[in-house]
């Protein structure tokens, strides 16, 4: 319990700094943040599950959770949970690549995730979550990033549709990996496109969710 208490303690003292981060303002790699910082991570020493995702966008930005947007609600459904086990930092970590919304280019996208963050703050976090067995993979530049602090990066497939096909290969890797399409609403024709991800891939995700996050 000891051990468990410190960890806690340890990984509060972490949010903590992050929570009070200006590097991508004050001394940024490149253009500074458009806005003042507002990281939004959620995280627990217990928590068994990683959902790595990219990057808060303008609602969580507003709202200060992760994934209240459409995005989330699609997620959640193919992980066959609701909001009160999602939102249970206990049992399920969220820690996306860009722990601040990066802001909108001139087309009114997403800018991509700050790279301060990864080069700051991830390595520190990852150390933190000693309980992690799986870890859902969204989007590039969580894949890039895992994938390579996993040993993974010589089995990486050239597009998403072979990285996501050929998810047995990554569970292998200690944490394992589950890598994802982004649930954005974006990538509804690529869904349709692949039904193997509905038929193949959501039962075994759903069954390794629920492993993880039932209550002991």
């Amino acid at each position: 319990m000891a051990r468990s208490l410190n960890s806690e303690t340890a990984l509060a003292a972490l949010v903590a700094d992050i929570n009070a981060c200006r590097i991508c303002v004050e001394t940024p790699v490149a253009a500074p943040l458009p806005h003042e910082p507002r990281p939004v991570l959620r995280v627990s020493s217990s928590a068994r599950l990683l959902i790595a995702g990219q990057a808060p966008g303008t609602r969580v930005h507003a709202s200060g959770k992760p994934f209240t947007d459409p995005s989330g609600d699609r997620l959640r459904a193919w992980m066959g949970i609701g909001d009160d086990v999602f939102y249970d930092s206990t049992r399920v970590a969220i820690v996306p690549m860009g722990l601040c919304f990066p802001g909108l280019d001139v087309r009114k996208s997403d800018l991509p995730p700050r790279i301060e963050c990864r080069r700051a703050w991830h390595d520190k976090i990852m150390a933190a979550l000693p309980n992690i067995e799986t870890i859902l993979v969204i989007g590039n530049y969580a894949r890039d990033y895992h994938f390579q602090r996993l040993g993974l990066q010589d089995q990486r497939k050239s597009s998403l549709t072979e990285i996501v096909k050929n998810w047995p290969e990554y569970r292998a890797a200690t944490p394992r990996v589950i890598p994802l399409p982004h649930p954005s609403w974006r990538n509804t024709g690529w869904l349709k496109r692949n039904p193997w991800f509905e038929s193949d891939v959501l039962p075994v995700l759903r069954t390794e969710v629920a492993r993880l996050t039932s209550q002991k």
